[in-house]
């Protein structure tokens, strides 16, 4: 069944009242969701197949399945000798740690664990899975080709570009023997206080579903070939709702709201043939209908009831890294809860060897009955089958240790220069004309960890320099290739240089680099640019109205107070995050020299653009700069406005 547009709109409407009532018990609550048949791929060959491996396996073996172990705390004997079901590599873990390991080195380990995994005295040995967070790209490899963050790639509104990054971050990841890709993030953000709100495609939970079905199908494939990865859903459910956007916090959604709006992207991504659904930090409470349902992970309601029993999702639920401990009662190697709640495979980075001997413990005590471990080892087991993992291992793909299938470097420009939104253009100050002499200024202009942002070799996307990333380019090395050396003049803060002697300036500034946590804005803070960068105020200020038009290229994770920096700026250009590939945006920038290909801005913001540094909600539509949906083009520049401009405090009241 599709789930589109007018439906998503119909249900919110349908379910704004009556939903949920005080006391409202769990049957009631599935009762309200949408239905879905039982999948039409499920094979039932496959099935017997699977229950005769569970009736073999003993409960170690079968708990050890629904274990998962960062490559830091494991090894390949450990993954025999417990009968792991599966590894990954949290953010900033790389083979040997080493951030510069070769694709070689990453498929050699993946290839070691995989045999060791093959090698237990199980009756029928289970291939292990590693899963990996490729969110904008094979991210963890600097020699990978980056995206844009998924906050750029809503602007563009093309699936079919979603498409073709998930099957060109399919085969990068095969390419390192990974065979599991925790993407896509279907979170509907509401408030970019929120430190992930670059990982969300859009504020439009129509869109957010859209791209969930186009990128499950890109990474996904028909799950034969050498280049299909499995994909993930994620975060179940409501992570973008938080209140004030605090990461891991509480959503306050109505039921109608969760349904129509946060669960949006999971219906086509099911329908897409989602494997696997991650669960989400935060917890659900329903104030409307003083009904709270607690941590997700902890809430059998919505991970069984809705989810599983409801959606008729037949594919494993895993866990985020150590959340189970974040369920009242629980500790990060022991939550008998999140078992019974429906989680089937834990990611217990550190702590997995306790997680085992206290999960079979609790069986044995009758905490968590045998039929649930049976049901998660037999949706791990599905995933895998379907997966290939059984009828071959993932160094027989022709991707394997291919350092060329990491790389896609003209997609990803494509993806550029449709995701970069123009917000003004002043006197036509863009684009630039060949042979142009320029000055280009900002901290950013050379900066591959600003450019790529969170999720950039490291978790945070910091502690990197340039030499971290054996591929891509800046904008300051783009505009230098395409206008010669001689004509690009750069000063990082605009001192020492005469800005009339040239014919255009370009500021390249922004964010550094964050994710999840440190990249929250916390209440009362203002999201405010200029108040957490005044360097970057500092330099426009230093070169604006200075006899050349002024360019500014803006880099975010997120749509935040600039009012006085665009007011400075004779063109703006919100560009995100866009990854590796910045020739992008230098294909934009620059009038092509004749007979060259043309481009002009096609994207459009696909989160409101906020006008005010307090009012960051993005249901607030009183302090709205750029509505969602705008965005010029050279075609259509718009017409001149000044932006009101406040005194920025130190805080909000």
């Amino acid at each position: 069944m599709k789930f589109r547009r007018k439906l998503l709109w119909a249900l919110a409407a349908a379910l704004t009242t009556g939903c949920a009532v005080p006391g409202a018990g769990a049957k009631d609550i599935k009762a309200a969701w949408p239905t879905r048949s039982e999948p039409r791929t499920r094979d039932g060959e496959m099935d017997v197949r699977i229950a005769a491996i569970v009736a073999e396996m003993t409960l170690e073996q079968k708990i050890g399945q629904m274990t998962q172990a960062d490559i830091r705390s494991i090894t390949p004997a450990e993954v025999r000798n417990y009968y792991i079901g599966s590894i990954l590599n949290g953010g900033g873990a790389w083979p040997g740690m080493n951030r510069r390991a070769s694709v070689k080195d990453w498929a050699d380990l993946a290839d070691q664990f995989y045999r060791a995994s093959m090698s237990t005295d199980m009756k029928t040995p289970v291939p292990v899975l590693w899963g990996t967070d490729a969110v904008h790209g094979h991210n963890n490899l600097g020699q990978a080709t980056m995206f844009p963050h998924n906050i750029g790639l809503g602007a563009a509104h093309d699936p079919d570009l979603i498409y073709r990054i998930g099957r060109a971050t399919a085969k990068a990841v095969r390419a390192t023997g990974i065979t599991w890709a925790f993407a896509p993030t279907l979170a509907v953000v509401e408030n970019p206080r929120w430190g992930r709100t670059y990982e969300s495609y859009s504020s439009d939970p129509a869109l957010v579903a859209d791209y969930a079905a186009a990128m499950v199908r890109g990474l996904q494939g028909d799950l034969s070939g050498d280049g299909d990865v499995i994909a993930t859903a994620k975060h179940f459910l409501g992570d973008g709702g938080t209140y004030l956007g605090k990461d891991q916090g509480e959503n306050r959604a109505t039921l109608a709201e969760m349904i129509s709006v946060h669960a949006a992207g999971y219906y086509r991504a099911l329908d897409a043939g989602v494997l696997t659904v991650m669960a989400s930090y935060n917890s659900w409470n329903d104030e409307a209908a003083s009904r709270n349902y607690g941590k997700m992970h902890g809430s059998r309601e919505l991970l069984t009831g809705v989810l599983k029993d409801g959606l008729k999702f037949d594919g494993l639920v895993v866990s985020d890294w150590n959340a189970i401990e974040q369920v009242p009662g629980c500790r990060r190697d022991h939550c008998p809860e999140a078992v019974n709640a429906g989680v089937d495979l834990f990611m217990v980075p550190e702590d997995w060897k306790s997680f085992i001997a206290n999960t079979a413990e609790d069986v044995r005590a009758g905490r968590v009955p045998m039929s649930r471990i049976d049901d998660a080892v037999t949706r791990i087991l599905r995933v895998k089958m379907k997966s290939g993992l059984f009828d071959k291992s993932p160094a027989a793909s022709r991707h394997f240790g291919d350092d060329a299938a990491v790389e896609a470097r003209a997609l990803a420009r494509e993806a550029v220069r449709k995701s970069a939104v123009l917000l003004k253009n002043e006197n036509l100050a863009a684009p630039i004309a060949p042979g142009a002499r320029i000055l280009v200024v900002g901290k950013s202009a050379d900066s591959l960890p600003d450019q790529t942002g969170g999720w950039s070799i490291t978790w945070q996307g910091d502690e990197t320099t340039n030499a971290d990333f054996t591929t891509g380019e800046t904008l300051l090395a783009a505009l230098r290739g395409a206008l010669g050396a001689e004509q690009v003049v750069y000063s990082p803060d605009g001192a020492g240089v005469d800005p009339a002697a040239f014919s255009a300036i370009v500021a390249v500034i922004g964010e550094h680099s964050y994710a999840e946590m440190k990249g929250d804005v916390a209440y009362p803070a203002p999201l405010s640019h200029s108040l957490k960068y005044p360097e970057d105020l500092a330099v426009l200020q230093a070169v604006s109205g200075r006899g050349a038009p002024l360019i500014t290229v803006f880099y975010s994770g997120r749509p935040v107070y600039a009012n006085d920096l665009i007011n400075l700026s004779d063109a703006f250009i919100a560009a995100f995050l866009p990854g590796s590939e910045a020739g992008g945006l230098a294909d934009l920038i620059l009038k092509p020299a004749a007979g060259a290909p043309r481009h002009d801005f096609t994207a459009r913001l696909s989160f409101d653009w906020p006008g005010a540094a307090c009012g960051s909600d993005l249901r607030d539509a009183g302090n709205v700069a750029f509505a969602r949906g705008f965005g010029l083009t050279y075609a259509q520049p718009g017409s001149k406005r000044k932006l009101p401009e406040a005194n920025v405090a130190l805080a909000c009241d």
